[in-house]
């Protein structure tokens, strides 16, 4: 047997390297896809996460004394990560409550990056956040003063840090030791730490984790508890096992129908089956350890340099490079290669060797439902579609990523085990269009339905995948851009609290770059009765109602925000509270009373108005009222103008240009961006990621549907030479070979196209729905409609180099091949 197999590799070598191209692309899909998560677990932590980037461990739970002697004990080898929310005054500008945070001592620990000037060192030193720096025109070298009374200290500002959208992004940062000035203050918080090194012992209820760890379970608190790098952990594995099962067994279904004749002439000779057996699983491990390991180092190259291009190309750098190997995915991937190979390898053997000799010496025929096996498979199929429809459907129902991950491979499986019945019927309808000309090519593609489902199947997995990230990316960007508009309707809003707006003021912000849309927006000053200090909370200026009918121009939510019942106040819960009434009312229960004549120039209302009170957030400090509401006040002038941002617009620059205009009119900057930056932090990491996986997929799809059309010209050498010895030129014969690829590839699209949709909708059910509050579904019908051509193209461009192969053959030499 070791002499039959030396011949074999001599021959046909062919077939193994075929074999071997099968387990190098599916281990390296694995691998490639484990470098990519834990470049997304780096790329949280460096984003979401980056106060605990340089640490080791995250300390949970310390408390505020614990939190200094745990400080104490270990040097600069920790850093607490402290805040408290104390006012802020620089120059004129003054904020009743800004977030301060401290610097770690160790520069290995200071996640946050200068924008210009240094980080502090002593104390009377401090940085400011480049978002705070923009709204209170404070520049390196200025004198601001934190805190109040007693506890009030003037600092001078030593650099800016740039913005960076994290969750634990500050106002102002100054030295720990600082800090712990306003240990006394209530809002003081020093409860986390993160550590270089060993955590040592820790104090009684403090808990150590992983950074990644904790920056997951911080996002998903922002994210309704669900927990985005788990899931995306999840999925993506699920995916890289089944795809890696998929081209190797793929691959090897059609080689070892090529050998049914070759083994069963073994048996006709002299071999035993346990020979047989032994030779074949002898060849799968050679096969296997060799394919595997080049896999391996090939998915370990494609994953960091896939890290390093998207890197490169997304503006917000969302993936790291991971600093190690991701271990368990490389001895995960090398196994997966070995354990497929072995198996794909010995159930087609297992099947030739239970049937005597001269029964395997017959073709293999079409699937038919009448048989025995038809009837097995039919029925596995059958089971395998109602199971992952069910799957899908409780994932839906409980929001269960397993189950939805679970279902989505048992359907898939059911597809395939079907493709045999399902893809030649689709063949036949999408080659009738084609016309007479096509009528060769339709016939050749389903004379054997399983060849053809074969070699189907690796780009209808790509297709699959390419299909639901679109869709999936485009609902997921739909649904934050929802809940964003929900939160913070206006992207920039300019606001006078002294008088009406100059008339040439929004000709001066349409003019401004990175302003997609803005509009005028009519207001009223008034007083409110029984308010402590007049309008605003006591801020010591009047409170301005603003109307605005036409908000939809302007506002992320489509106006809904400005959309008030006559009679009805708005105020931002963010400035005034939960309860704005009980703080700003006169007493009666919900309601404010509004005396209009704040500017003393313009025609008021006879007598009060009582105007009942409800909340939302996202516009400052204006309240908003209907427009017939405002009329009854008083008489309406131009009090503010609400920005929204083009598509392309950098929202620092935008603010800094806004913050110069409005010190030019007068007014005051009310700023959405920044927590749209961060709402769309976590978006791009999975963007990324995700389109990561789209190429490498699309690379896979494209290599498999190479190898099984290959491996399927192999295999008909001695009918295309029939069709050349009846007459058929080597042109017509490439082209009927082109026009077949081009069937299955539109097949496999369509099929692909449907299961992708339906992925990504059970995906919206299951996690979308879940994570955010506003969740919209949407399909990018422009960008499918463009997967049909492309899905073609691919297979055409697959099928060249084989169509090539079998039209240089002869026909009298590939009669005599065998």
């Amino acid at each position: 047997m070791r002499t039959v197999l030396l011949q074999s590799l001599r021959r046909h070598l062919r077939r193994y390297v075929a074999a071997a191209i099968a387990v190098v692309v599916a281990v390296a899909f694995v691998v490639a896809v484990g470098v990519l998560t834990t470049g997304v677990r780096t790329g949280i932590t460096a984003g979401a996460g980056s106060q605990f980037a340089g640490a080791d461990h995250v300390v949970r739970d310390l408390g505020t004394q614990n939190a200094i002697t745990y400080a104490a004990q270990h040097g600069d080898d920790v850093a607490v990560l402290g805040s408290a929310t104390l006012p802020l005054r620089a120059g004129a500008e003054q904020a009743p409550g800004k977030f301060v945070g401290n610097i770690a001592a160790a520069p290995r620990l200071r996640w946050q990056t200068l924008d210009s000037g240094r980080f502090p060192e002593r104390t009377g030193e401090a940085v400011v956040d480049v978002w705070t720096a923009q709204d209170m025109e404070i520049s390196v070298g200025d004198e601001i003063t934190l805190g109040a009374g007693s506890t009030a200290a003037d600092l001078r500002v030593v650099g800016i840090v740039a913005a960076s959208a994290n969750l634990g992004q500050a106002a102002v940062y100054v030295t720990f030791e600082q800090l712990l000035n306003w240990r006394d203050d209530e809002t003081l918080l020093l409860d986390r730490a993160v550590v270089v090194g060993d955590t040592g012992p820790l104090p009684d209820g403090a808990t150590a984790v992983t950074p990644e760890e904790h920056a997951a379970e911080s996002m998903a608190q922002h994210t309704n508890n669900v927990n985005v790098l788990s899931l995306l952990l999840l999925v993506f594995a699920g995916i890289a096992l089944l795809v890696s099962v998929l081209v190797i067994a793929n691959t090897f279904s059609i080689l070892f129908a090529q050998r049914v004749r070759d083994l069963a002439l073994l048996r006709c000779v002299g071999a035993t089956r346990r020979q047989v057996m032994g030779s074949v699983r002898r060849e799968a491990a050679v096969v296997g350890v060799l394919a595997s390991l080049v896999g391996v180092a090939v998915g370990t190259g494609a994953g960091y340099g896939l890290v390093a291009l998207v890197d490169a190309l997304t503006r917000q750098s969302p993936l790291s490079a991971p600093a190690r190997l991701p271990g368990w995915w490389l001895l995960g991937g090398f196994a997966v290669g070995l354990v497929v190979t072995a198996v794909a390898s010995w159930l087609p053997t297992r099947r030739v060797v239970r049937i005597s000799p001269l029964a395997a010496l017959r073709p293999d025929g079409a699937v038919d439902v009448r048989s025995g096996a038809g009837r097995n498979r039919v029925a596995l199929g059958a089971l395998f579609l109602a199971g992952g429809v069910v799957l899908l459907a409780v994932a839906a129902v409980r929001d269960s990523t397993v189950s939805m991950v679970a279902g989505g491979g048992t359907l898939f499986a059911g597809v395939l085990l079907l493709g045999p019945l399902v893809v030649p019927r689709v063949v036949r309808v999408v080659g009738a269009l084609l016309g007479p000309g096509g009528r060769l090519a339709t016939e050749n593609a389903v004379r054997n339905p399983r060849r053809t489902a074969t070699t189907t199947a690796s780009l209808l997995v790509g297709v699959t995948l390419t299909t639901a990230v679109l869709t999936g990316l485009a609902t997921t960007r739909a649904s934050v851009d929802a809940n964003h508009g929900t939160a913070h309707p206006l992207d920039v809003a300019l606001t006078s609290w002294t008088g009406p707006l100059d008339a040439a003021a929004l000709d001066r912000v349409r003019a401004t770059p990175g302003v997609g849309e803005a509009i005028a927006v009519d207001g009223v000053l008034v007083d409110l009765a029984g308010a402590e200090g007049a309008g605003s909370g006591g801020a010591g200026r009047p409170l301005l109602l603003l109307g605005a009918p036409d908000a939809d121009q302007v506002a992320r939510d489509g106006g809904a925000f400005a959309r008030v019942e006559p009679g009805t106040v708005a105020l931002d819960a963010d400035v005034y509270g939960e309860d704005p009434a009980e703080r700003l009312g006169d007493g009666t229960a919900g309601t404010v009373t509004a005396s209009a004549g704040g500017d003393g120039e313009h025609d008021v209302a006879a007598s009060p108005v009582q105007l009942r009170v409800t909340t939302g957030t996202g516009w400052g400090g204006a309240g908003i009222v209907a427009p017939e509401t405002l009329t009854d006040l008083g008489t309406p002038r131009t009090y503010a103008v609400w920005v929204r941002a083009s598509a392309d617009a950098d929202p620092v620059a935008l603010l800094a240009d806004m913050d110069t205009l409005a010190d030019d009119i007068g007014a005051d900057v009310d700023n959405g961006l920044r927590a749209e930056v961060a709402d769309h932090q976590m978006l791009g990491t999975i963007t990324a990621a995700t389109l990561g996986l789209l190429g490498i997929s699309v690379v896979i799809a494209l290599i498999g549907i190479a190898n099984t059309l290959g491996l399927s010209v192999l295999e008909r050498v001695r009918e295309h030479a029939m069709l050349r010895a009846l007459g058929l030129t080597r042109r017509q014969l490439r082209r009927m070979l082109a026009a077949e690829a081009v069937l299955l590839s539109v097949t496999a699209t369509l099929l692909g196209t449907v299961l992708g949709v339906g992925f990504a909708w059970v995906g919206y059910e299951t996690f979308v729905q879940a994570a955010l509050d506003a969740a919209t579904w949407r399909v990018p019908w422009v960008q499918l409609a463009a997967v049909l051509p492309v899905g073609a193209l691919a297979g055409l461009a697959a099928a060249v180099l084989p169509a090539r192969r079998a039209a240089a053959v002869t026909p009298t030499a590939a009669l005599t091949l065998d």
